[in-house]
């Protein structure tokens, strides 16, 4: 049984972005997927987490958080 890379309690990871500012764990050795860039590069994957839990704390793209502040 082969173990997948993004569950990989060993791994080292990237912490990707994309246009919409959601974020994703990478693992360093795949290539970014078009439209997503490194915010963070080559960690551990619990510091990889913690980035993302500090930095991506409104789920909603963000052309939904533009168009919600936006006066009527």
């Amino acid at each position: 049984m082969s173990t997948n890379p993004f569950d990989d309690t060993d791994g080292v990871f990237h912490v990707l972005v994309n246009d919409e500012g959601q974020h994703s764990l990478w693992p360093s050795f795949s290539p970014a997927p078009a439209g997503w860039t490194a915010a963070l590069s080559d960690v551990d994957r619990r510091t990889a987490i913690d980035f993302v839990n500090e930095h991506w704390t409104d789920m909603r793209p963000r052309t939904l958080r533009e168009a919600s502040d936006t006066p009527a």
